[in-house]
């Protein structure tokens, strides 16, 4: 099975340079939220680096920024169950749980689930399409309760 981890500061640097674009403190920044978020919204990283960077960015620049991360493969692009946008930089293969109520997103690893989706769908031919991936998204609801202090 194929497995890529998410890329250190240092090999994003590398990937940008490779493709001839700049690593400007912008991309690093989101770049920077991305690791540490996992699982993010333009509008979650614009919240992070306005808390943890001083680098200054807007919503648009950021989303303009995962988008073209996305176009690179170092991000994936993913859409929830309210269709809002986010970003995966998880690179391997894996499952989500996608919690509606919190609007958040979990990785599983399964790799016996995964093996099987592979083994099920490898030599299936669809008419007119080309299988290039496929993405599972358990769709959920969180059972915790929130306490207050």
């Amino acid at each position: 099975m194929r497995s890529r981890k998410a890329h250190d500061i240092d090999q994003f640097k590398k990937i940008l340079k490779d493709k001839g674009m700049k690593a400007t403190p912008q991309r690093v920044a989101v770049h920077q939220a991305m690791i540490e978020l996992g699982h993010a919204s333009a509008d979650m990283v614009c919240e992070f680096l306005s808390k943890n960077n001083p680098t200054s960015i807007t919503v648009a620049s950021v989303y303009n920024i995962l988008a073209q991360m996305n176009e690179l493969g170092i991000y994936k692009r993913r859409f929830s169950a309210n269709n809002k946008m986010y970003f995966d930089i998880n690179l391997d293969k894996h499952l989500h749980l996608y919690d509606t109520k919190y609007d958040e997103y979990r990785d599983i690893a399964d790799d016996k689930l995964i093996e099987l989706i592979e083994n099920h769908f490898k030599g299936r031919k669809f008419r007119g399409y080309k299988i290039d991936d496929f993405d599972v998204q358990i769709i959920c609801h969180s059972t915790r309760r929130i306490t207050k202090d």
